[in-house]
């Protein structure tokens, strides 16, 4: 059992951890979940006495060994299979000590250890893992110099996984997975066979492979049983329960102190009064605990196209005169939601480059509506930000006549609120960037947005947010993510990336999984039933939004008569108002004003159709 116990420690100041406490059962796969830069990573780096506690004491099993991806595999001549075989040092040490050992007691000892430890299957374990994170046959040969940072992150992880330590620390491993990396990734998690600590905002992640999360909130540790979405519905119980209790204890102390202000003066009743001075005096304050809410995700409504938006016919995209894709004939239109599917390298961003205009077909035709405006947002692009410069001045390159205040009320729609507004891009986290970048890329009201991995920096509640925020979004989106939560809940279409073809997935997220992981191993009987209702509802979404288009259209009618009542009326008053009018006699005046009451009349029943058609529209989207 790992046991936590009264822990404190500050950084730099900053206190993070004030007498927490948290007992973490052995054998349990546990999810660490808390906002950003609440100490999750710092909880890791106390674990392994990396760091000194100011106070309390963290205990491990004794002999238990503790382990944690590194941040990438070395650039080295080694196999990736090889180095992820060294990784497990004891079978490695063994081997190499039965090929020079001559005592024949000692090589049955050997021999015998490596029975127990399992290790004859160790090259077809590794070879597993590494086909489960993307490897191939091929790849696990070549040297891990030949693979970029990013690939070697994930034999990192490989190498950990393979060494099965007691205590497994993972610090969000699926940031550097795609989809099926980490859809694979649960899986294996779902099955390991020691203790592991994973702090992660996928959720899906958290419901499926972890059996217990621990909660770091307020510098306190609390530990749920079940995955997140039963520690959601508990915790939000405990905060309302708390919140109910307070206010019950507001009103009794009001009720109290009410009696002694009317009759502390009075003889006959100074007792009582005194008597409730005690009551009040021993009442425990009941703290409601607040949660801290969450900026929005807001998009601009865009002006409505004629379908279809985008339109490939026969095209073909690559670089250097080499296709990655070909043979394209598609569509998109303006209330489409798709979610691109396919491993690294299959060539997802080059299909986002190929739409979004920053890569020319090679062959065959792209046809774009003239009017069509594209965001474009891409995790890359952190890097591109301009040193030295706040938001502020970031998003005034796009509105250079535009006030600071109004400036400020933009970024206040995305999320960036007026103290981070006046920061220094460095200074920001990797949260708030993206929020930049996010506001920059949809601030000229986008018919379509292209989002390639829009989550890496955001924790739980602000992916929950940009699933709000895309969901009143009335443009169409295409979304590159490795986070099955964020795809399920936003695309009500799959296309699959593979083999130089972008293809409709005749499926769900669930088919989805079971055909990867029965590709790369880990598939259960579960994965293969689990799902209809995923279907069923990414269907209605779609259904949903098309039931609503009439009802937008009709308020969005309403809205352009109004505003041509109000020219009419504007042109009016702008003739009553010049005095030369008065010299024509009444006749001239009267009409003017009796045409000006039959417009305001128009203009109070086109406000009327509006009221109700706006109406009629909430009332289905709350039904929806």
């Amino acid at each position: 059992m790992l046991s936590i116990r009264d822990i404190s420690f500050s950084m730099e100041g900053r206190p993070l951890f004030e007498g927490a406490s948290a007992q973490i059962p052995t054998g349990k796969i546990v999810g660490v979940v808390g906002r950003n830069g609440t100490g999750k990573t710092t909880l890791f780096r106390t674990i392994r006495s990396e760091l000194p506690l100011d106070g309390g004491d963290i205990e491990t099993p004794k002999r238990a060994r503790i382990g944690g991806a590194a941040q990438e595999a070395p650039a080295t001549e080694v196999s990736l299979l090889e180095t992820v075989l060294t990784a497990d040092e004891e079978r490695a040490a063994l081997v190499a000590e039965a090929e020079i050992a001559a005592d024949p007691h000692r090589i049955a000892e050997i021999q015998t250890r490596l029975v127990d430890i399992d290790a004859h299957s160790a090259e077809a374990r590794a070879a597993a893992i590494l086909n489960g994170l993307g490897f191939d046959a091929e790849a696990q040969q070549r040297a891990c110099a030949e693979f970029s940072g990013g690939w070697r992150m994930r034999v990192a992880l490989a190498a950990v996984l393979f060494s099965r330590p007691d205590l497994l620390l993972l610090d969000e491993p699926t940031n550097y997975l795609d989809l099926e990396g980490t859809m694979w990734l649960e899986s294996f998690l779902a099955r390991y066979p020691a203790t592991a600590l994973v702090i992660s905002h996928d959720r899906d992640l958290l419901n499926r492979a972890v059996g217990g999360i621990l909660h770091l909130h307020n510098r306190k540790l609390t530990y749920y049983a079940g995955g997140y979405d039963a520690f959601d519905k508990t915790r939000r119980e405990k905060l309302a329960n708390q919140a109910a209790a307070a206010k019950k204890q507001d009103a009794a102390r009001a009720h109290l102190q009410s009696f002694v202000d009317r009759f502390r003066a009075k003889a006959t009743k100074a007792k009582q009064a005194q008597a409730r001075l005690k009551m009040l005096a021993k009442m425990e304050p009941i703290a409601a605990e607040v949660e801290g809410s969450v900026a929005p995700f807001q998009f601009e409504k865009p002006q409505e196209l004629a379908p279809p938006i985008v339109a490939l016919e026969d095209a073909s995209a690559g670089y250097g005169g080499t296709p990655v894709l070909s043979n394209l004939s598609l569509r998109i239109d303006q209330d489409d939601r798709i979610a691109l599917l396919g491993a690294n390298g299959e060539g997802k961003s080059t299909f986002a480059k190929l739409i979004s205009n920053r890569l020319a077909p090679m062959t065959g035709s792209l046809r774009a509506s003239s009017k069509l405006k594209i965001g474009y947002f891409a995790q890359h692009q952190l890097d591109e930000l301009t040193l030295g410069e706040t938001p502020i001045d970031h998003i005034r390159r796009h509105r250079r006549d535009m006030p600071p205040a109004k400036l400020r009320a933009l970024l206040g729609a995305g999320g960036i609120g007026a103290d981070t507004a006046e920061s220094p891009v460095e200074t920001l986290s990797g949260g708030q960037k993206a929020r930049l970048l996010m506001r920059l890329a949809t601030l000229d009201a986008p018919q379509m947005i292209i989002l390639d991995e829009p989550t890496n920096h955001l924790d739980i509640e602000s992916r929950e947010a940009l699933i709000r925020g895309l969901s009143d979004y009335e443009g169409a989106v295409i979304l590159i993510s490795h986070d099955p939560h964020l795809v399920e809940a936003v695309a009500d279409r799959l296309w699959l990336v593979r083999s130089g073809k972008v293809e409709p997935f005749d499926g769900d997220m669930a088919d989805y999984r079971t055909l990867l992981l029965s590709e790369r191993g880990g598939a259960s009987k579960s994965e293969k039933s689990a799902g209809r209702t995923k279907k069923i509802q990414r269907r209605s979404s779609a259904d949903a939004r098309k039931a609503l288009a009439p009802l937008r259209e009709e308020v969005k009618a309403a809205e352009q008569r109004i505003q041509k009542i109000e020219e009419m009326r504007d042109k009016i008053d702008v003739l009553l108002a010049d005095p030369t009018l008065y010299q024509k006699g009444p006749d001239e005046i009267s009409k003017l004003q009796k045409k000006r009451a039959e417009i305001m009349d128009g203009l109070d029943r086109a406000e009327s159709i509006w009221m109700d058609a706006e109406s009629r529209l909430e009332a289905a989207q709350t039904e929806l």
